[in-house]
């Protein structure tokens, strides 16, 4: 189906497994125990806040569900979630507010 044997198939899943390990060991293995310097520590407050917008995008703008098309619920949605984001100042609420936007235009709109 995929054109790889399964031998392949587990190389690449035990490569990807052995990457993330590598990954995620080169800062909290060699780094756990270590004082970062403040810099660093200043960017890295603004992890979470860059990535869920950047995973939570695609999804607003080039949905599967509608084929790649924008609509209204979703625009919506994330209209609901910036602004309650920004007013309540934090992402939990800005999830659910965004979920509930959603779900709830869905339901009404068909």
């Amino acid at each position: 189906m995929t054109g790889y044997s399964s031998a392949q198939i587990w190389m690449i899943i035990a490569a990807m497994g052995i990457g993330t390990f590598a990954i995620r060991f080169s800062f909290l293995g060699l780094l756990g125990n270590r004082q970062l310097p403040d810099w660093l520590l200043r960017h890295l407050r603004y992890t979470a806040v860059a990535i869920l917008p950047a995973m939570i995008a695609p999804l607003v703008l080039w949905p599967n569900a509608t084929g790649g098309e924008p609509d209204a619920p979703r625009l919506a949605a994330a209209a609901i979630a910036l602004a309650v984001g920004i007013w309540a100042k934090n992402a939990i609420a800005a999830i659910f507010g965004g979920m509930i936007t959603l779900y709830l235009l869905q339901y009404l709109l068909g």
